[in-house]
């Protein structure tokens, strides 16, 4: 007897004559009943103690959701470090973390078979080109939004180089546009101390995840402005907690927010400005 094993065990099928389009196999296996069960182990006995271990986070402002129930909600989060998606899938709240799906960058998550079926599975990951502006991927996560999901999403593209912010594309906002779903910020702080890009394991510290108030979608609002907002949004919540929620409100309110990008300096002055900006302090491994 032969098996017919379909993606994400073989290749996707092309038309003779035509060479199967980029990042074409679907990711739908993933979302269903058994893959979801075999994700939400992983989350709650694999990656919260090893986030626990690792990170030691704080999590504050997750009542500011308070009014969301029921809706598909994106989560827009700032990016230093590969920690940030484990950090994110064992702190963002019920009911939207076990339904959940994470925009990943194709070139890297889904640049083989097996890091798509890793990625698809541990993530919910769905591929996003991040080099141009793809309708499919776009349509795949619109409809998924419209079936109820929830999604993660950096707007900066990629991971920080330096732990400053780099600036937000408008992929978020043209999905909570089109689809009418509201936003929730998240400022993550402390993850590129504990794993900075290039690095492959983690030093042991403290990291902090901040959300924010929902961005409710104005329907008349121009997507360039509404993808300001949110920027300005995550930089408001880096502030707080920097300082605390009045002296952010305040400088929001004036206008005076400082920007998630840093100077525009040297890379020793970048760093030397950036010093503990998360407010987190980092620890020691536990002695033996």
């Amino acid at each position: 007897m032969r098996l017919n094993l379909d993606f994400p065990w073989r290749a996707p099928v092309a038309p003779a004559g035509h060479e199967p389009a980029k990042n074409t196999e679907s990711t739908a296996w993933a979302r269903n009943w058994g893959a979801r069960m075999v994700r939400a182990c992983l989350v709650e006995y694999v990656w919260r103690p090893a986030v626990e271990i690792a990170a030691s986070p704080t999590r504050r402002g997750a009542e500011r959701l308070a009014g969301l129930e029921g809706e598909a909600v994106i989560f827009v989060a700032n990016h230093r470090s590969h920690l940030d998606t484990p950090l994110m899938m064992t702190s963002i709240p019920d009911p939207w973390r076990h339904k959940l799906v994470v925009a990943a960058a194709a070139d890297y998550f889904f640049n083989t078979r097996l890091k798509s079926t890793a990625s698809a599975l541990v993530m919910g990951a769905v591929p996003i080109d991040r080099e141009r502006t793809g309708r499919e991927g776009a349509y795949e996560l619109a409809r998924l939004l419209r079936e109820g999901w929830s999604l993660l999403l950096y707007p900066e593209g990629g991971r920080s180089p330096d732990g400053w912010g780099q600036p937000f594309r408008g992929g978020a906002a043209y999905l909570a546009h089109r689809c009418g779903v509201p936003v929730v910020p998240v400022y993550l702080a402390g993850t590129h101390s504990v794993m900075p890009k290039g690095s492959k394991f983690p030093k042991a510290g403290r990291t902090l995840v901040l959300f924010g108030d929902p961005i409710r979608i104005d329907p008349s609002e121009r997507i360039r402005r509404l993808n300001r907002r949110i920027e300005a949004a995550v930089s408001e919540l880096a502030d707080e907690v920097r300082t605390d929620w009045w002296q952010a409100r305040r400088r929001s309110c004036a206008g005076e927010t400082p920007s998630l990008h840093g100077p525009e300096a040297a890379s020793w002055r970048r760093g030397w400005a950036l010093g503990d900006r998360g407010g987190v302090t980092r620890r020691s491994w536990p002695r033996t």
